[in-house]
């Protein structure tokens, strides 16, 4: 089996080691033997990147646009065959993965646009007779840590905008899912851009990651992944020296409050999407149901029909609802949360029950859990699976409040039919995204990305507001 490389400074690169790709949806199934980096491969596509910058930084926006189109191009035309591989290595449904495959080729499409939008001010000075410019310039090399769960979308949305702006990158995907990360970068590594200006690096976080942590010549570092990790890496970018501008993306423990006046078919697709679709495993997810009293109960007896229709299966079979767990460190995480509800108080009113198929894999029945509490563990830590918890609200303002109360603010949603509450959760809802009679989970492309509280740190992913981490503002004074 032919080893997947490392790509620094344009040339394809053995790592020290080799990790094995498995499916989860059967773990006989080997994808592929990609390379595993070393320190000295990290700090050697560092001094690559730092190398390209001066000129990369200064290039022009039809150079970038042209490059960023080739790349959005080509995924957009390959998005089966990148979904497909994309479901095989991480186990969300194929539909799920060509979905994705075709968000990150739409991404790439977007910033290629912005490359030929850049754009900065004249101003006049109160002292007369200057001129006054405020410019954007691109940051430095850029390093990219990002997770499983997405493995070519949230690559995109930061590759895409560090090359428009003029950055350089080096990019360290999760260990889980090389194969995307991998396809991505060969495409970006053909799409004309000059060499050292993009660099993969795959391998552990604590021997890539922490080599772009640690190292001076990278100027920004953009995470996406636990709550841990990415507090213990602001730590060190804020005591480094020079100190690193940083982004992080770190999870969520969003609600979906449904209210009595809700459409009840609406708030069932929006809860069974937002909590078990993707097996659960998207930060955006909607964990905590919080149902008003008069529509509780009909509530989740429609939640627990409609559960029992899904079809939990091998990601690439026709008719599959729900793919399997990602590994088995994710499973028996979602398991030990399983034992904790029920311990708790909590009751498993549907699923959370191993499940065999035809062949080995991750598999897990999508879990509901009733009478649950809001300051039980299932309803403020983040498990990261097809777990969901119901709890149960008197009226508009207790689920409000109970929205709110968590260490998080990612997304959350509302069901009702009415516009008076519609607002008033829009307006007082502590998250970075509020839904509306949709799944708190799906933000398209063009729009900002990021939460409040525990889930985010740093400037808005996505969309024109990209800008706010991708660059630098520069002030020029001129006296003609």
């Amino acid at each position: 089996m032919s080893i997947f490389q490392n790509i620094i400074g344009g040339e394809r690169v053995n790592g020290a080691g080799v990790t094995r790709n498995i499916n989860p949806s059967n773990t006989n199934d080997v994808i592929g033997e990609y390379a595993q980096g070393s320190r000295a491969d990290a700090d050697k596509a560092i001094a690559a990147a730092k190398a390209a910058f001066p000129a990369w930084s200064r290039s022009g926006i039809q150079q970038r646009h042209d490059c960023l189109k080739a790349v959005g191009d080509e995924i957009l035309a390959r998005k089966d065959e990148l979904g497909r591989l994309l479901s095989r290595e991480e186990g969300k449904t194929l539909a799920e993965g060509i979905g994705e495959a075709a968000r990150a080729g739409q991404i790439f499409q977007f910033f290629a646009g912005e490359a030929l939008r850049l754009a900065g001010e004249k101003l006049p000075s109160t002292r007369p007779g200057l001129d006054v410019e405020l410019t954007r310039e691109a940051v430095g090399v850029i390093g990219l840590i990002t997770p499983w769960n997405f493995p070519i979308a949230i690559p995109a949305w930061k590759i895409a905008p560090a090359l428009c702006y003029g950055n350089t990158v080096v990019f360290k995907p999760a260990d889980l899912v090389p194969g995307s990360a991998w396809a991505l970068a060969d495409i970006i590594a053909r799409a004309g851009f000059p060499a050292g200006v993009f660099n993969l690096v795959m391998g552990r976080g604590s021997v890539v990651g922490a080599a772009f942590i640690e190292s001076k010549d990278v100027a920004a570092i953009s995470f996406t992944g636990s709550v841990g990790t990415g507090r213990n890496i602001a730590a060190q970018c804020v005591t480094a020296q020079p100190m690193k501008k940083i982004q992080l993306e770190m999870g969520g423990k969003n609600p979906l409050v449904v209210l009595d006046d809700a459409d009840l078919k609406t708030a069932v697709e929006c809860a069974v999407n937002g909590a078990f679709f993707s097996t659960g495993q998207r930060c955006t997810a909607s964990s905590r149901i919080i149902v008003t009293a008069g529509i509780h109960d009909a509530f989740v007896a429609a939640v627990t029909d409609r559960l029992k229709g899904l079809v939990v299966d091998d990601a690439l079979k026709a008719g599959t609802h729900i793919g399997p767990v990602v590994d088995q460190s994710q499973l028996d995480q979602d398991m030990d949360y399983l034992a904790v509800g029920a311990k708790e108080g909590a009751t498993l009113a549907y699923g959370g029950e191993r499940l065999k198929r035809e062949t080995p894999g991750f598999y897990l029945a999508p879990a509901l859990f009733t009478n649950a509490t809001n300051q039980m563990r299932i309803s403020r830590e983040e498990i990261f699976g097809p777990v969901a918890s119901v709890i149960r609200a008197k009226d508009y303002d207790e689920a409000l409040a109970l929205s709110n109360d968590t260490d998080f603010g990612l997304s959350a949603g509302i069901c009702t039919t009415s516009l008076k509450y519609a607002s008033h959760f829009k307006r007082n809802s502590e998250a970075g995204m509020v839904m509306v009679n949709v799944p708190t989970a799906g933000v398209d492309y063009h729009v900002p990305f990021g939460g409040r509280k525990g889930s985010s740190y740093g400037p808005r992913e996505q969309g024109s507001y990209a800008k706010e981490f991708y660059t630098t503002v520069k002030t020029a004074y001129t006296l003609p």
